[in-house]
């Protein structure tokens, strides 16, 4: 089973920007498509954005379109999330994992630790 380490949150000013990185174990890390959620308190976990098994293809959720972008990079087992324009809104839990289909918060295995966002007004 692949392992997942989210890292890379922090404190940030509105309108500021943030890289999160997702490291995975294991050798099937690139047979599967990879996905970016959030949980803000008080609200359930969603869907934020995915990418195909080859970085070919990318989805997002409506709320970051245009201001977020995912990749991934097989040879080093990570997939990435940059943040730019970062609104108070965007305050959550973050979160890595294999989506079962994109827009989807149902996913292959188990939810890891996360990685705190908090932007301040």
């Amino acid at each position: 089973q692949v392992q997942l380490v989210e890292s890379g949150g922090g404190l940030v000013q509105a309108g500021g920007s943030l890289r999160l990185s997702c490291a995975a174990s294991g050798r099937t890390f690139s047979s599967y498509d990879m996905g970016w959620f959030r949980q803000a308190p008080g609200k359930e976990r969603e869907f934020v954005a995915a990418i195909s098994w080859n970085g070919g293809s990318t989805y997002y959720a409506h709320s970051v379109k245009g201001r977020f972008t995912i990749s991934r990079d097989n040879a080093k087992n990570t997939v990435y999330l940059q943040m730019n324009s970062l609104k108070p809104e965007d305050t959550a839990v973050y979160y890595c994992a294999a989506p079962k289909g994109w827009g989807s918060s149902d996913i292959f295995g188990s939810w890891g630790r996360g990685t705190q966002v908090t932007v301040s007004s």
